[in-house]
């Protein structure tokens, strides 16, 4: 009997978890150059809407033209709301305009809105020309909010109803209404003026008699946001009170809006994504589909920036060339004692910045954090300082050497613990973004101690 070559089982589990894996890709693509519309649309179709979007945003530009094109009425609106914005624009000038106009048609306000925040007047003004003058005045609306607010993301379609209402009232209303969003998870009650009072969610609504009053219903936790309060905030709320919706209201109160769980917590991926990008100094926009040119515009800065620093550790090396040319093992070592300064720096930044960003480091805790960074850096120190003097005397058998190695070891850790946490605190405080800023002023100052304290204490005590 022939031994099996892998559980079909598994390879079921592993097609559904990636369903972009390369034969399908393949097929497509060549279901693209053949012109095979009937075969591209059958291989399309299981896939969901951002599984397309992520094949758009893989394949290059000349196949994702062809594709487009051959695809044509089959292309659904919620591909262009998950499409990435770098290639959005390139996406809906290859649509024609009756596909553009079905497309959009499908979509919610806030997902029209954030379709059109990225493009030029003209791709707005088509894409406003085809929506119905209900929805192009709500999204008209939308887009006189400030640049990421909560005006800017939320939907206007909302389930609302009368404070006075009970259940069966409520439920004939949602029966009878024919206009009501794909998705929602609460029915919010207003006031006369139209100002919401409190949330009930549909799974208490359908569990609860007729008879019942809907202002008996209503949830404990109601949160009510300004059309002008900045998404990051919107984002830290839903997070920090588990939210699942929430109204929008405008300058009176009134109800304009609601704000959806996928939204926010999409604000707060981007927010995330952004951070890892500031930290390792490419820029907040870069993506996997830029080209060579604008990879190389988001890059070149915080090398330049990088190279200032570096310009600036090697004076201080400079200041003790004498030194050093009379004790070449000060050049074998120094390396060490600034690498594991610019390591033990990093991990004390990357705490930092994630805490400012959750809001979890503040000015209650800041000083009990900095005091424990302090004696994390001691302690390691102490450690790598015990590692580093044994080695170096077996390696060069100089007990002085041994102990200026030690004694450097522990004072460029304890400051890069101090840096990494003092200084995205500090630029934080001057309204300064810290994971765009903070890694290459940490650096520079675990270079510049390390190498100052390793060859100055060389210099004071060997020579």
């Amino acid at each position: 009997m022939s031994e099996e070559t892998g559980n079909p089982a598994e390879e079921t589990q592993d097609d559904e978890t990636n369903p972009l894996e390369r034969k399908v890709v393949s097929a497509i693509l060549y279901a693209v150059d053949v012109e095979d519309r009937e075969q591209l649309v059958e291989l399309m179709e299981p896939l969901h809407a951002a599984d397309i979007a992520d094949l758009l945003e893989q394949i290059n530009a000349y196949d994702r033209m062809r594709l487009i094109k051959l695809y044509d009425k089959e292309f659904d609106g919620e591909i262009l709301s998950e499409l990435d914005e770098s290639i959005r624009e390139e996406v809906i000038r290859g649509l024609t305009p009756e596909v553009l106009a079905d497309a959009v048609r499908e979509l919610d306000s806030d997902d029209v809105v954030d379709l059109l925040e990225d493009l030029d007047q003209e791709q707005q003004d088509a894409i406003l020309d085809v929506l119905e003058d209900s929805d192009r005045v709500a999204v008209e609306k939308s887009l006189t909010y400030p640049e990421y607010s909560a005006g800017r993301l939320m939907q206007r379609e909302v389930v609302m109803a009368p404070e006075h209402w009970n259940v069966g009232e409520a439920i004939d209303f949602l029966r009878s209404n024919d206009d009501l969003p794909e998705q929602f998870y609460h029915i919010i009650l207003v006031d006369p003026k139209l100002r919401p009072v409190g949330n009930v969610t549909l799974g208490k609504l359908m569990a609860s008699r007729r008879e019942v009053l809907l202002k008996s219903l209503v949830e404990e936790t109601f949160n009510v946001i300004p059309v002008t309060r900045p998404e990051s905030e919107v984002a830290y709320m839903f997070n920090q009170y588990h939210l699942i919706s929430a109204p929008v209201v405008d300058e009176n109160e009134r109800l304009v809006g609601v704000i959806t769980i996928d939204d926010a917590m999409t604000v707060l991926d981007e927010e995330h994504e952004e951070d890892i990008l500031r930290l390792a100094g490419v820029g907040d926009e870069s993506r996997i589909s830029d080209s060579v040119l604008e990879t190389t515009r988001q890059r070149l800065p915080w090398l330049a920036v990088n190279l200032m620093t570096a310009i600036l550790a090697s004076l201080v090396i400079a200041q003790f060339e004498d030194t050093i040319g009379q004790l070449v093992a000060l050049a074998v070592l120094m390396p060490i004692v600034a690498s594991m300064g610019g390591n033990a720096g990093t991990q004390s930044l990357t705490v930092a910045v994630r805490a400012l960003a959750t809001r979890d480091l503040t000015s209650s805790n800041v000083w009990r954090v900095i005091t424990r960074e302090l004696m994390v850096g001691l302690i390691n120190g102490l450690s790598f300082a015990l590692v580093m003097g044994v080695l170096e005397f077996l390696w060069f058998g100089s007990a002085m050497l041994a102990v200026v190695i030690a004694a450097a070891m522990v004072i460029n850790l304890v400051v890069a613990g101090l840096a990494g946490i003092a200084v995205p605190v500090v630029l934080d405080k001057f309204k300064i973004d810290p994971a765009l800023a903070s890694g290459t002023f940490v650096t520079t100052v675990t270079d510049v101690v390390g190498f100052f304290a390793f060859l100055g204490l060389a210099q004071a005590v060997l020579l």
